[in-house]
């Protein structure tokens, strides 16, 4: 193996044809550069440079070396470069899990000011009910999950606040109560609802049925639907009304309508999740983004 550093040597001395002149551009003394060709050229086992009493020359295995050594000495810097911008997480790929609502809230502003701060991370986006989305870093097909609280099999896993929301029901435009202003979720006793299944997202199905218990009921589940756009999107078709995010209240506007729902007890919180250990620069670099955004 060549040394890297010889072989910047005689590129200078290739280019300049002059050891006086590529010493100095190499900041060093021309007795040591010239022992150092003489070196390589013992090396090679071939005279690289023609030394005469003014000009030097190179000979037809110094032009050969010459075109290879300015190649190969590119790639090194090229592999300097790609090893520091990623240790410092400035490229790489981040997988970003989410549940659908977090869409609606502060995450497309925290994905915006990742992207122009680094503009050579990949930044792959998948929805997925909270769940899946652990399930999915146990198996390290993502990097980051945005969920709702609290979550199961999430051993091992770091957690940290990130955004916050509250529920809303959400009726057919054609739903008899859906022009009264002043909605309880009492009044939905007898309604057929959509839900997602509870194994999908169990706190925040469990926030539902509870909001329903304290107002003297159980929710008739007339259908399941994996995921909030698909509940909603059932909503919008009159198969029931449902309990969501108010955040999403902006999702088919035209035919659903959404009624906030007040107190403490309606609202509730997103997080970020993470794999415990060691975690990747560019994914270290997110974090930093989403938790200072």
């Amino acid at each position: 193996m060549v040394d890297l550093r010889l072989l910047r040597q005689f590129v200078a001395v290739a280019e300049e044809l002059h050891f006086h002149r590529a010493a100095a551009r190499l900041h060093m003394s021309q007795p040591p550069l010239t022992a150092a060709i003489r070196r390589l050229e013992d090396e090679i086992g071939s005279a690289l440079i023609e030394r005469g009493n003014r000009t030097l020359g190179l000979t037809a295995a110094g032009t050969v070396l010459l075109a290879e050594a300015r190649l190969l000495l590119q790639q090194a810097d090229h592999a300097l470069v790609s090893t520091r911008d990623a240790a410092a997480g400035r490229t790489g790929t981040v997988r970003l899990g989410y549940v659908g609502s977090a869409l609606y809230g502060r995450l497309p502003g925290v994905i915006r000011a990742f992207r122009q701060a680094s503009q050579d991370v990949r930044l792959e986006l998948i929805e997925a009910t909270s769940a899946r989305q652990i399930q999915m870093l146990r198996e390290q097909r993502l990097d980051v999950a945005v969920v709702i609280p609290p979550v199961y099999e999430a051993e091992g896993m770091q957690m940290k606040d990130f955004d916050g929301d509250r529920l809303a029901i959400a009726l057919p435009l054609a739903h008899p109560l859906a022009q009264s202003s002043d909605i309880t979720v009492a009044a939905l006793a007898d309604a057929s609802f959509v839900l997602w299944p509870a194994r999908e997202g169990r706190g925040f199905h469990a926030q539902v049925v509870r909001l329903c218990a304290a107002a003297g009921f159980t929710p008739r589940v007339v259908q399941e639907a994996h995921g909030m756009h698909a509940v909603l999107s059932l909503v919008a078709v009159e198969a029931g009304v449902s309990i969501v995010p108010a955040s999403m209240r902006g999702f088919r506007s035209g035919e659903i309508v959404y009624r906030p729902l007040e107190g403490v007890e309606a609202a509730f919180d997103l997080q970020l999740c993470v794999r415990g250990g060691v975690v990747p620069p560019a994914v270290a670099a997110f974090l930093e983004q989403a938790v200072a955004g």
